[in-house]
């Protein structure tokens, strides 16, 4: 069921597919929270860019962090850019070679990024660290004034954005739903494995890391 919200702005307005629109936060929010990386879009003298990068939300914001030396970010802090994130839920098999589709759950963003300083930025690093496994942050080694020094955070809001979803069986048309052919979905999912102990590491998993699998 696609959200009744109206795009925010006339470029996030999804044409395509329409129905499959979604422009409700929470929908914004929870394709974000399940990503670990993102796609960043744009454009400087040497032409068109698309990089990917590590990536958390905090409230209404996307954070992406990087050398103080990196391209993508000083090109982020001079302009717009688009931010793409996709998962794959399952392959949609038709009987028809053109219906044949995917079930998937995608965002854009459209914006510019800023530069979060000071104690907001050593606190959005922290929020990372905890996104990538809840509980690590108070087991590593905490960050120095030189390793923040050399580091770059920044945010974007997303106030201009749109979502794309499609769940469910192939849209066959009517004369072809007699075609012998099988139809229905190949689901996706991504997989936690057992972790890979570190050879020099002889301490026991923490629990944060022993629930990785079970989740």
């Amino acid at each position: 069921m696609n959200d009744t919200a109206s795009a925010p702005s006339a470029r996030t307005r999804v044409r395509r597919v329409a129905t499959n629109a979604h422009y409700h936060s929470t929908t914004l929010h929870a394709i974000i929270d399940d990503a670990y990386l993102c796609h960043i879009a744009f454009g400087d003298a040497s032409g068109a860019h698309c990089i990917p990068t590590a990536c958390w939300r905090e409230g209404d914001y996307l954070y992406i962090h990087g050398s103080n030396g990196s391209r993508m970010l000083k090109r982020l802090m001079d302009g717009e850019c688009c931010v793409t994130i996709t998962h794959l839920d399952g392959l949609v098999l038709a009987r028809s070679a053109f219906s044949h589709s995917m079930n998937y759950r995608s965002a854009m963003i459209y914006g510019r990024f800023e530069v979060v300083e000071g104690a907001d930025a050593r606190h959005a690093m922290e929020a990372f660290m905890e996104k990538l496994l809840p509980g690590r942050q108070a087991d590593v080694r905490p960050g120095s004034d030189k390793e923040y020094a050399a580091t770059t955070v920044m945010r974007i809001p997303l106030a201009e954005a749109a979502c794309k979803v499609r769940t469910g069986p192939p849209n066959d048309d009517e004369e072809d739903l007699g075609w012998p052919a099988w139809a229905g979905v190949l689901p996706f999912a991504r997989a936690h494995l057992p972790p890979v102990a570190d050879a020099a590491c002889t301490l026991e998993a923490p629990a944060y890391v022993r629930r990785w699998q079970q989740e």
